[in-house]
């Protein structure tokens, strides 16, 4: 074939699976024309490197795009090929760059622009109505293979679960709706044998805030809380002692009804006190928010089954915010709306996505399987938890709409709570080495390539990214105070050291103590079964069990 000779050199990924034995092919593309369509010397199975000369009838000038395409051989089934990068070298001695860092599973013809790499063709789709959007995907194999579970990912994903379930089914309490005897047949199954109120380095550790002044709400008077008079609120306020733990988020919240029987959610206040052994330690227990005569403040000085009814009803509230707000939305929504402009708006040499991929990979396959199997119509939160179904969209549109950009970001949140100063916080302890060392990392990165404000302003990509995710992430509400765009170098350190901590620290702190917190089931009962007590004195056994089964046989 006659005409201009242009050199090609194909770079395959190097790492197991990503070469091809099928027939690769590609056209250049310039502002002068187009070259032939030629098929390439296929060496990607003996390496990372392939070679080859491509023909146009004429000099193109300067190289716009490739367009390359794969064609299966029929001696073997079509496979997949993970095409890193290509180089053109001109005949005038110019070296074009095509990175490419994607995926070809078919035998389209795929495009690629020089020197800017690819851009994900992905959409936003309307999950509920007031809640972040999230990637309109059928199933996880729609998605790019970049942001597919890996073969390791996937197959730790199934051997973990795999492995709980097989233990239940050996236990034979997989599927079993026999309701718990009594307390020593709970004792029997589960390890962990205390209700606690952990709101320092528990699961939830962002709920506590100090409290300054008593919510006008809270009836709670010297007398209850420090009966011997060893201390006054007022004064324990001012030193900083008293704590608050306030669930008015779900006031009024509509509970679910499972197989038929109506559910209980409480939107409890809890105060704390700090004593002078720096003891963190529940004094008032408050179930509803409307004080009244059937809304009794229970106390660690009651009856020991009082408190922990009591209790019981702290932690099953604790459970839905929890995982509404706190797990589901502030840390699996918003990863994904992260994931999702950065694959639309930011292609894939561009630092931000260097830095961002690792930290969002597998974002959008986990979120697709929670929304298929955890929060769907048939899905187990919305089957049998007491916030499922009608209460659960309510939690997430009040959560998102009360949330704010500088909750998000540990040094402003610790802060606005009041936590500077309270000792044993571990969660802040090294919340705030990981934010500060992520800052750190963020800002030498992004300050090699943004030497200026300017630089900053004028990149479309980044502020495309930036603008998507406060229309889709945070549905264009100025009052969060999310930045629709970028006009410092500070600002844009700040937002994507708040992203990878988000993605990376916040979760692993609300998801993976879960086990050590639910462990004990009574300790986080996904939903209760029986009213709140509405006086003292009442509680025993049966209404412990009442509230935990179905009925007591």
């Amino acid at each position: 074939m006659g005409g201009t000779k242009y050199g090609v050199i194909v770079i395959t990924q190097t790492s197991k699976q990503t070469s091809t034995l099928d027939n690769i092919y590609m056209r250049l593309v310039g502002i002068n024309g187009k070259s032939y369509h030629c098929r390439l010397r296929n060496n990607t199975r003996l390496g990372p490197l392939s070679k080859g000369v491509m023909s146009s009838p004429a000099p193109l000038g300067k190289l716009i795009l490739i367009e390359v395409d794969k064609q299966p051989d029929p001696s073997h089934s079509e496979d997949s090929w993970f095409l890193a990068s290509v180089q053109v070298q001109a005949p005038e001695g110019n070296t074009f760059q095509f990175p490419v860092y994607h995926w070809i599973t078919d035998s389209k013809v795929h495009r690629f622009r020089e020197a800017t790499g690819l851009f994900f063709t992905l959409w936003w789709e309307v999950y509920m109505e007031g809640i972040p959007h999230c990637v309109e995907a059928d199933s996880p194999l729609s998605l790019p293979l970049e942001v597919q579970f890996s073969v390791t990912k996937a197959a730790q994903f199934t051997y973990t679960a795999g492995s709980v379930l097989l233990e239940l089914r050996l236990e034979g309490l997989a599927y079993n709706n026999a309701n718990w005897k009594d307390m020593n047949q709970i004792y029997e199954v589960f390890s962990r044998r205390t209700t606690d109120i952990a709101v320092l380095n528990g699961i939830n550790p962002v709920m506590i805030r100090r409290c300054d002044i008593l919510p006008k709400n809270s009836p709670v008077t010297d007398a209850m809380v420090f009966p011997r008079g060893q201390w006054r609120l007022q004064t324990e306020m001012q030193k900083g002692n008293i704590f608050l733990c306030d669930y008015k988020l779900l006031d009024d919240v509509q509970a679910n009804v499972v197989s038929g029987r109506q559910q209980y959610l409480m939107a409890p206040l809890i105060l704390l006190h700090r004593n002078p052994h720096n003891e963190l330690l529940p004094i008032a227990i408050q179930l509803k928010q409307e004080p009244g005569a059937n809304n009794p403040i229970f106390l660690p000085t009651d009856l020991e089954l009082d408190w922990l009814l009591a209790k019981t009803f702290v932690r099953s509230a604790d459970f839905s915010m929890h995982q509404l707000n706190f797990h589901l939305l502030r840390t699996h929504l918003l990863a994904e709306v992260f994931a999702v402009s950065l694959l639309r708006n930011v292609p894939t040499v561009h630092p931000l996505y260097k830095l961002l991929t690792p930290h969002t990979r597998y974002t959008l396959q986990i979120n697709i399987l929670a929304r298929e199997l955890l929060i769907s119509d048939t899905g187990v939160f919305t089957e049998f938890a007491a916030s499922g179904g009608e209460g659960m969209v309510t939690i997430l549109r009040r959560a998102l709409s009360s949330m704010t950009y500088s909750s998000l970001c540990m040094p402003e949140d610790i802060a606005e709570r009041g936590l500077n100063a309270v000792p044993n916080y571990y969660y802040r302890d090294d919340g705030l080495q990981l934010w500060h060392i992520i800052n750190k990392f963020v800002r030498g990165l992004l300050g090699h390539y943004y030497k200026n404000d300017l630089e900053v302003q004028e990149d479309p990509e980044l502020q495309s990214w930036i603008l998507d995710i406060f229309k889709h992430g945070f549905l264009s509400h100025q009052v969060t105070g999310i930045p629709y765009f970028f006009s410092t170098v500070e600002e844009l350190v700040k937002f994507v050291t708040m992203v990878i901590f988000t993605c990376s620290c916040q979760h692993a702190a609300v998801n993976s103590g879960q086990y050590d917190s639910g462990g004990w089931m009574p300790n986080t009962p996904i939903s209760l079964q029986h009213p709140p007590p509405s006086r003292k004195g009442v509680a025993n056994e049966s209404t412990l069990m009442k509230a935990l089964n179905k009925e007591v046989e």
